[in-house]
C-alpha cells in the first residue's frame, strides 16, 4: 500500500453525485473536480482536473443502474488517479453492484463478487469501503483492507420514535436473521422470521410466520430491494397473519423493474431506504422516504485520512 502525506481529494463519476456532494459537505471540503464523459462510440473519458500528487484520494461511486457503465468508470477513475500518482486510493462503493452472486449454487455459475474484487485491486485500489454488502464474506474476497459499513443503525434511528411495545421486526428470509436481529436490538425490540421458497430468480413464495407478530406492528428490514416482490408479498401475508402495520426498510433501493408500482399498491405504510443509490424523482412516491448515509460515510473517510480507528463505526 503507498505511504500518503498529503492532503484530501475526493472525487466521483455520474452514478450518485448528490451523495457525493452531501459526503463533502459534512467534511467541509470542496468536491474534486473531475469530468466524466463519452466518446462518440460510449467509450469513457475522465479528465481530472486538479493535483492529486501524493493526495488521499477518495472516488465515491455506487455500482448502480448503469451498473456496468457506473463500474467502468470506477475503474477508470482508479487508473487516471494511480497514473497521476495519489499516494493512496480508496474506492468508496456505498452500493456494490454485482455481490448476488457472491458463491456458486450450481454449475458453471460465475461468481460476479470476486470477480469486481480483483478489478477494483487490479485497477490500483489501496481499500475499498461500502455499506451492507450482499453477503459479509465479501470482505474476504480482497487483498486490500475492506471498510464494512452498516445501514442498520441509520435505518433504526428513522423508526426510535414510531415503535413501541407491540412493535415485532421482521426478516423476510432466513438469510436476514442476523441482520434483522442487529435492528432489533437497538429499538429493544423482538424479532420474527418469513420462511420461504425461492422457485426462480426475483420471484419468492412466503410458506410460513416464525414468531408472535398477531396484533402487532411490524419493520420488515433487507438488505437490497430490487423488484420488490419479496417485501411486498411478505407485507401481504403479514397482513393475513394479524399484523396491524407494516413498514419496510431497506438499505439498498434498487427499485427496478415494476419496484415502484409494488410499493405502491401493497399493504406497506412506508418503505425507508437510503441514498447510496439515487431515487429519480419519476420513482418518488408517498410511500418511499429516504435517509442519508452521508454523515457515516464522512465520519469514516475523515477517520481513514486521519489514521484513527474505524471501528468505532461497525459498533451498534
Amino acid at each position: 500500500m503507498n505511504l500518503c502525506m498529503g492532503g484530501i481529494k475526493i472525487f466521483t463519476g455520474n452514478s450518485n453525485r448528490k451523495l457525493a456532494e452531501k459526503i463533502c459537505e459534512e467534511l467541509g471540503r470542496p468536491l474534486g473536480i473531475c469530468d466524466v464523459s463519452r466518446f462518440s462510440d460510449g467509450e469513457i473519458n475522465v479528465n481530472i482536473a486538479e493535483t492529486v500528487r501524493g493526495m488521499d484520494v477518495f472516488i465515491v461511486q455506487s455500482t448502480n443502474t448503469p451498473v456496468n457503465d457506473n463500474l467502468m468508470e470506477v475503474l477508470i477513475l482508479i487508473d487516471a488517479v494511480k497514473r497521476a500518482s495519489a499516494g493512496r486510493i480508496n474506492a468508496v462503493l456505498p452500493y456494490y453492484g454485482y455481490a448476488r452472486q457472491d458463491r456458486k449454487t450450481k454449475a458453471r455459475e460465475p461468481i460476479t463478487a470476486k470477480l469486481v474484487a480483483d478489478l477494483l485491486t487490479v485497477a490500483g485500489a489501496d481499500r475499498v469501503i461500502s455499506m451492507d454488502l450482499h453477503a459479509a464474506q465479501i470482505q474476504g474476497y480482497f487483498d486490500i483492507p475492506v471498510d464494512h459499513l452498516s445501514g442498520v443503525p441509520i435505518l433504526a434511528e428513522y423508526f426510535k420514535d414510531i415503535v413501541d411495545e407491540d412493535t415485532v421486526v421482521v426478516s423476510p428470509d432466513l438469510g436476514g436473521v442476523t441482520r434483522a436481529r442487529s435492528f432489533a436490538n437497538l429499538l429493544d425490540l423482538p424479532i420474527a422470521i418469513i420462511e420461504k421458497r425461492r422457485p426462480k430468480a426475483n420471484v419468492s413464495e412466503v410458506m410460513n410466520v416464525i414468531g408472535d407478530i398477531d396484533g402487532k406492528n411490524v419493520i420488515l428490514i433487507d438488505d437490497i430491494i430490487d423488484t420488490a416482490g419479496t417485501i411486498t408479498k411478505a407485507a401481504s401475508v403479514l397482513k393475513n397473519f394479524g399484523a396491524k402495520k407494516v413498514y419496510g426498510c431497506a438499505t439498498h433501493g434498487v427499485l427496478s423493474g415494476p419496484a415502484i408500482e409494488r410499493i405502491d399498491n401493497s399493504e406497506l405504510e412506508k418503505f425507508i431506504i437510503t441514498d447510496t443509490i439515487p431515487l429519480p424523482e419519476e420513482k418518488k412516491i408517498d410511500k418511499i422516504e429516504i435517509v442519508s448515509v452521508a454523515p457515516l460515510f464522512a465520519e469514516a473517510i475523515k477517520r481513514i485520512h486521519e489514521n484513527e480507528s474505524v471501528s468505532k463505526l461497525f459498533e451498534e
